[in-house]
């Protein structure tokens, strides 16, 4: 790879890890078409590590994810298994059968308009059936940005979001997509709901042959790859997928790095089952992934990963329906796009075994997540001035379904700043004014970061990177941000038809004492069930036995994190 880049490569294991997925790589691909901005900074994050380049059969370059992706029958909407980038006529022709043929097609779904529009503008289905790609700048990356004579693209709206393949702007690899036929997402038959099933898929041949055939094919060709991050459903049966999928990585790849995202939708409200259904997978799934995971962090704006229900978590600058997967799959995509920052760096990259480590030492290996999307600097404020409203606040808002983080000790963060000016870094103060805080006295927007922490977390162990290139939030990302300016400055009254397309975000990964309370928590509610009322959960797969360790494995887990439920021990 090109600079000698650390790759990782991507697992999206569930329908709703799909969703924060296409965000995830959207604003990717939004970032690779600002590369050749002369108006942007200057490359701090390498695409390589999450990005391979690749030849079509007809040797056009072409620039996909490094990713595996399952989901259920019925998933993809219009988007073809295969892909859409290497589509060609050779492929039909792999069928041999030279006798009576019978055709059976499933009704086709329609394509969404707004995928329409984004695969004109991207490239051609030719005469003779095979997909001609426009031209890709530099070899990477999307098609040219709109000019004034290129139509601007449809902005798809929440009624026609059915699935996550309707706003995916960008083009997968073959190899990417794999399907699990045997159970359906749509309809209340055949539904992957049970830790156990998800386990069992992976434990058939075909499926397990399936992905260890697209892994080899995916990490033979990584020069130094430095691991897998997997983005996982706990809410179901994907939560068994994720643990046997960690499991089978774990006895491949030992050494490599493998950070798990867990992620849970908004609150759940779809009758009891369903609950009793989600407390038992999040907690499967959570003990089993931290058993083979380097570093396992739950993600779900959500208030509480247990059965009491709690509202959704609120953001000053930021108007979100929390039952849309849209919404909220793409709040947690951005602040995905941050934590992972230190192991994406061009320059002095934090490997992702050192980060893991560093955050999970003495048995921590789950960790929060938190993060102010966008990050408040308001036109002619510095950052010392911004950081000081906050005050002795812990500043983001919680990701984890963990409750408010205030109170509460944090053993050790990765914390991560961009977006921010250059200019705006330090405090212009007039020469001979005294500085109004310790903050505004420092000379680098770096030291202000760290020294900040210092103030808030003194004595915690803090990594922190300070980086100019802000997060991108252009269509099909949704129309969230009430009072910001097109570059993502906070402003008084709302700026009339400008559309945000980039906001600064502050984000944190943090080993904290709130998981003590969540995962003990979580162990109470389960002791609370009468297994017997739900034999379906059992019968696909986990004894009673199970059920008891994974009781112990919780409350042993919950005790890693006891060493002080406040900041003062």
């Amino acid at each position: 790879m090109a600079g000698g880049a650390r790759e990782v490569l991507t697992l999206q294991l569930g329908h709703f890890a799909g969703f924060v997925g296409a965000h995830w790589w959207n604003q990717q691909d939004a970032a690779l078409g600002r590369a050749t901005d002369s108006k942007e900074p200057p490359g701090e994050l390498c695409p390589d590590v999450l990005y391979r380049t690749g030849r079509t059969l007809h040797g056009q370059e072409t620039y996909t994810p490094r990713l595996i992706l399952m989901d259920l029958k019925g998933s993809l909407s219009s988007l073809k298994e295969e892909g859409g980038l290497y589509r060609d006529k050779q492929l039909d022709a792999a069928i041999a059968w030279q006798g009576k043929l019978t055709t059976h097609k499933e009704e086709l779904y329609p394509k969404n308009p707004y995928l329409q529009d984004f695969l004109s503008a991207e490239g051609v289905l030719s005469s003779d059936g095979v997909w001609r790609v426009k031209s890709i700048p530099n070899g990477k990356g999307s098609s040219p940005l709109p000019t004034a004579t290129t139509p601007k693209p449809l902005i798809p709206t929440e009624a026609s979001i059915r699935v996550w393949s309707d706003f995916l702007r960008v083009h997968l690899h073959p190899r990417s997509i794999c399907m699990i036929q045997k159970y359906n997402h749509d309809g209340e038959a055949g539904r992957l709901e049970a830790f156990g099933q998800g386990e069992s898929v992976l434990k058939e041949p075909k499926y397990q042959e399936e992905l260890e055939d697209r892994l080899h094919f995916y990490v033979e060709e990584c020069d130094y790859l430095q691991g897998f991050q997997i983005l996982c459903d706990l809410h179901d049966g994907f939560s068994g997928v994720g643990a046997k999928a960690a499991e089978l990585l774990q006895d491949e790849y030992s050494g490599r790095g493998i950070i798990t995202w867990g992620l849970l939708p908004g609150p759940y409200h779809r009758g009891a089952q369903r609950n009793i259904y989600r407390l038992l997978n999040t907690a499967f799934g959570l003990v089993h992934l931290t058993a083979h995971s380097s570093l396992v962090c739950p993600l779900s704006l959500g208030g509480s990963l247990g059965l009491r229900p709690e509202p959704p978590v609120s953001f000053p600058y930021l108007h979100y329906d929390a039952t849309l997967p849209f919404h909220c799959s793409a709040i947690l995509a951005t602040a995905l796009d941050t934590v992972t920052v230190p192991y994406r760096l061009c320059s002095s990259p934090v490997s992702m075994v050192h980060l893991a480590d560093m955050l999970s030492f003495c048995g921590k290996k789950v960790v929060t997540a938190g993060a102010i999307i966008p990050f408040p600097l308001a036109p002619g404020q510095s950052l010392p001035d911004s950081l000081m409203q906050f005050g002795g606040a812990t500043p983001w808002t919680p990701l984890s379904a963990c409750g408010e983080p205030s109170g509460t000790r944090c053993f050790a963060q990765s914390v991560v700043l961009r977006g921010i000016d250059r200019a705006c870094h330090t405090s212009q103060l007039t020469p001979g004014t005294p500085p109004p805080s310790a903050l505004h006295a420092c000379t680098t927007g770096e030291e202000i970061l760290a020294q900040y922490l210092q103030q808030q977390q003194p004595g915690v162990m803090s990594s922190s990177h300070l980086l100019l290139t802000p997060c991108r939030v252009a269509p099909p990302y949704p129309h969230l941000f009430s009072s910001c300016s097109p570059p993502g400055m906070v402003l008084d009254g709302s700026p009339k038809g400008a559309a945000v397309e980039s906001i600064p975000v502050f984000g944190a990964l943090c080993s904290s004492s709130s998981l003590h309370q969540t995962l003990e928590a979580l162990a109470r509610d389960l002791t609370k069930l009468d297994l017997r009322r739900w034999a379906s959960f059992m019968d696909a797969g986990v004894e009673h036995d199970d059920v008891a360790e994974l009781l112990q494995e919780l409350q042993s887990l919950a005790q890693c994190y006891q060493g002080g439920d406040s900041l003062v021990d």
